[in-house]
């Protein structure tokens, strides 16, 4: 059992901290109140003067797959042999032992949404995994989490022109227009019956039980996986909407959520010309339900907190920008009911700061995972 005492507590429960304290046992948070008593045998975290929040959540990320350190030759981010893949595994390619979960822990991201980069039409399965472990099977909280998608420069820039489809935006939604189509009547025919690998990739997709996850930049994009999503009658969420700003009004309209980022890197492709940490922020005071990501290895996890701290500094409120990386990430990648926020019940995942996780000089003081101290920057556990 470990008891952390003391300390400003964002719940995220409410907008408001409080100071409380919290028990967390076998993993999970067993009980949060004012004045928890210690009992023998149990460790106490003494937080007073710091600051403790759900562990961080990055909505979208390929780590572990595009790995730190690591030749291109054996970079695993993208099945480019097909435009449309819906059958790969993040969970196939995930590498615990990639040294980006180190720097994850550190900084208090105790959950990331994982898989495939945005080369094909359809890329396949994404996983919500948390950040600590050796194995991935056991690190997992959701498999399959979402089925990626991907429009604009990406599919085309890998398949257009070598000649082959999509070669244009209009082949793209073709491509993935069909397959949807396909994969519909597949499961009005046959039902519950499992007789095709490559369709049943999408059966938990169909359920609702996991969205498209779909790679957009551009305003035009964003709408025509809007409306392919509503054609069909799907779950989806924004990737990137770095032109998400200029049409607020739509996206808060689709009511589909938005995960913005990575702001942080830089432009280096004419969709993402103009993107910029006010996107957040424009969306979020729209009515957008907005996480956010780094897209690492684009940017690199350990900067989560930091993008959150530039949205605010661009307009975003600070809650909204605390709750872009807790519990409205974990609602997008739906996987509230177990991390995001503080309620007895949940996973005890974590992270204590010396001070406000916006202010670019404060420090992770302890990161928690399953109820158990994965990194510790203290001297006074007891």
């Amino acid at each position: 059992m470990l008891l952390i005492q003391n300390g400003l507590v964002y719940t995220m429960e409410s907008d408001e901290p409080v100071y409380v304290d919290l028990l967390l046992d076998n993993g999970k948070i067993t009980d949060i109140g004012k004045t928890i008593c210690p009992t023998e045998g149990m460790e106490v975290i003494h937080a007073q003067g710091k600051q403790v929040f759900p562990g961080f959540i990055d909505a979208h990320s390929h780590i572990g797959i595009s790995e730190e350190k690591i030749s291109e030759q054996v970079d695993a981010i993208n099945e480019t042999t097909n435009p449309v893949t819906p059958y790969v595994r993040a969970v196939d390619a995930i590498n615990p032992m990639d040294s980006a979960f180190h720097n994850a822990i550190a900084s208090g991201v105790t959950g990331v949404m994982a898989g495939p980069g945005s080369a094909n039409a359809i890329g396949g399965q994404f996983a919500f995994i948390k950040t600590d472990g050796r194995c991935i099977d056991d690190m997992v909280v959701l498999a399959p989490a979402a089925v990626k998608l991907a429009f604009g420069e990406n599919p085309l820039t890998n398949y257009g022109i070598q000649g082959n489809m999509p070669s244009t935006r209009m082949g793209i939604a073709a491509l993935i227009r069909k397959e949807l189509f396909c994969a519909r009547q597949y499961f009005e025919k046959n039902g519950s019956e499992k007789t095709d690998f490559h369709m049943e990739s999408y059966r938990e997709l169909f359920e609702g039980k996991i969205p498209l996850k779909a790679h957009v930049h551009r305003a035009d994009d964003i709408l025509t996986a809007m409306r392919i999503a509503k054609e069909f009658g799907l779950g989806l969420t924004l990737d990137h909407c770095t032109e998400g700003h200029l049409i607020a009004e739509e996206i808060v309209k689709g009511g589909y959520p938005v995960i913005v980022g990575p702001s942080f890197a830089s432009r280096t492709k004419d969709e993402v010309r103009l993107a910029d940490f006010k996107t957040a922020g424009i969306l979020q005071r729209a009515g957008a339900s907005v996480a956010l990501t780094t897209d690492h290895p684009v940017s690199r996890i350990q900067y989560l907190p930091l993008c959150a701290a530039l949205a605010v500094k661009e307009g975003m409120d600070v809650m909204a920008a605390l709750r872009a990386i807790t519990i409205e990430a974990a609602r997008i990648c739906r996987v509230d009911h177990r991390v995001g926020s503080l309620k007895v019940g949940k996973d005890a995942d974590l992270v204590i700061y010396d001070g406000s996780p916006l202010e670019v000089a404060s420090s992770v003081y302890m990161t928690i995972i399953d109820g158990r101290i994965v990194w510790s920057n203290a001297d006074n556990r007891t």
